[in-house]
């Protein structure tokens, strides 16, 4: 950038009255418990981002997709291009901090429709992201139980499990955002110790290594398409999945002190912490690499367990796996949180069937309950078709990239339009809002495009990427919702209107 430093170095921090006030300004009554610090509120997008989740669940794809060179230098620059939405998603997200997040943003810098089909893709990548991550901990439990008990997963018992952690993340969430933001804050440091600790053994432990021109340079194709460009642009949704979710701490900014800075700066903390972590994590598993091919056909179901098999032994490859679900167990979590509070704030707004039930609150824990019970409910039915298919875990992954990712630039590219309407909050990208606001628009329409293309040849039933069809399904069921809602369904655009807020505040139970 420049010599001069951007504006954000200089905000002091605001106090929480003023946060309170804000959101009334913005016409929101606050109903939720503001005991989110700074670090907590950095530490659910980090969480959700989960670089031992993203990582470790697709790295099997990536492995046929490109192979090493399209996962390393596919991760470095995919978290560049991130980080440039994320810093224009952080601006924003300070001028409008509330739980809507991004829908919010939408409708108060485009208009209506905008925010409602913004919300939709928001919601549609938020419950796509619990399905992808606690069914990827499902994949890791079954592989992991297998290296301890024999135990053998099948589509059937995978799911099973998969629909316990499901259950396990629900009731965590209705003890408070309290608990939330204490086990988010536990996730970042087991997650950074997590990965320095698999680096280290990966490095030390084993007596063979891959070469630097392996990890680097090395291209593999399992995916019947020839044309090596499109193989490695399929590729990048490891890095693009892993890089999904930072909206976390926008969706959380209603319970976090001094939103208007730390929302913002939480978004940019998780991209570029992990974008380290990350890329050290993906480097230390594929120096690692005894046989590859023996690792993409593993019986855990899982290469990353047979890599750490093959190069530290049985009892060694349990223990870090044991390491990896548990830091997959913080990720779901950490989701569920966020995904509710974007059902919250929809419902909140009228946006959703049902909305009067959605948008409770508990007097007791001052949580969205039954927005939790339902982010999970859905999330359980996106995962259905894995008892089916051996591919739907990658569309399930896809649908999380689809959905959430072009709602990240919705708003950015409105803002972009809005010019002199928009007025920044306290935490600005100053004169390089606009360069890095078209670079992030720009790099989310490739990538929406892309993600919606076939991942193999030849294209059947079995391999074909569903992801397309929840996007379309979603898009028209919004169309269809929105002729029915459309006349209860708005945002508040000026200290809110006095009835609903009456009504919301009088249904926390």
């Amino acid at each position: 950038m420049s010599a001069s430093p951007p504006t954000w170095s200089k905000t002091e921090p605001a106090p929480q009255l003023d946060e309170e006030q804000r959101l009334r300004e913005l016409g929101y009554q606050p109903v939720l418990a503001r005991r989110m610090g700074g670090f907590g509120n950095f530490a659910i997008s980090f969480s959700v981002i989960s670089v031992l989740s993203g990582c470790m669940t697709l790295y099997g794809f990536g492995m046929g997709t490109g192979g090493p060179a399209v996962m390393l230098w596919g991760w470095a620059g995919v978290g560049l291009f991130v980080l440039c939405v994320g810093m224009a998603l952080a601006e924003v997200t300070s001028a409008y901090p509330t739980s809507g997040a991004l829908y919010y943003m939408a409708d108060r810098l485009g208009g209506r429709k905008w925010g409602w089909y913004t919300g939709w893709l928001n919601l549609l990548g938020l419950l796509g992201a619990i399905a992808g991550i606690d069914y990827g901990a499902a994949l890791f439990t079954g592989a992991f139980l297998n290296l301890q008990f024999g135990f053998v997963p099948t589509p059937g018992s995978t799911f099973a499990i998969f629909l316990c952690i499901l259950l396990l993340h629900a009731v965590l969430n209705l003890f408070g955002v309290k608990l939330v933001s204490v086990l988010n804050s536990i996730s970042v440091w087991w997650h950074l110790i997590g990965v320095a600790i698999i680096v280290g053994v990966l490095a030390i432990v084993p007596d063979r290594h891959q070469s630097a021109s392996f990890v680097f340079t090395e291209f593999v194709n399992d995916t019947g398409w020839q044309n090596p460009l499109y193989v490695a642009a399929i590729g990048l949704l490891l890095a693009q999945y892993t890089f999904c979710g930072y909206d976390a701490s926008a969706h959380l900014s209603e319970e976090t002190s001094n939103a208007s800075v730390t929302a913002a700066r939480g978004i940019v903390r998780a991209i570029w912490v992990s974008w380290i972590a990350g890329f050290a994590l993906l480097a230390g598993l594929t120096f690692a690499i005894q046989d590859y091919k023996g690792a993409q056909d593993s019986a855990t179901g899982v290469p990353p367990a047979q890599i750490l098999i093959d190069a530290l032994g049985t009892s060694g490859a349990t223990a870090l796996l044991l390491l990896v679900i548990v830091a997959q167990l913080f990720c779901g979590n950490a989701e569920v949180a966020a995904a509710s509070r974007m059902v919250f704030a929809f419902s909140r707004d009228n946006a959703l069937p049902g909305s009067a039930v959605w948008r409770r609150v508990s007097g007791r824990t001052q949580t969205p309950v039954p927005a939790v019970w339902l982010s999970v409910a859905v999330a359980a039915v996106l995962a259905v078709p894995s008892l089916y298919s051996a591919t739907a875990y990658g569309a399930v992954t896809a649908i999380n990239v689809i959905g959430i990712t072009p709602a990240y630039a919705i708003p950015i590219f409105l803002k972009l339009r809005a010019k002199g309407r928009f007025e920044p909050g306290p935490w600005t990208l100053g004169r390089w809002s606009k360069p890095i606001g078209w670079i992030a628009v720009v790099w989310v329409a490739m990538v929406t495009v892309l993600f919606c293309l076939p991942q193999t040849n030849p294209v059947t039933v079995d391999s074909m990427n569903y992801a397309v069809i929840a996007l379309a399904v979603v898009l028209v069921l919004a169309t269809i919702w929105w002729y029915v809602a459309r006349g209860s369904y708005s945002t508040p655009q000026a200290y809110g209107n006095a009835r609903e807020q009456s009504e919301i505040s009088e249904g926390i139970v």
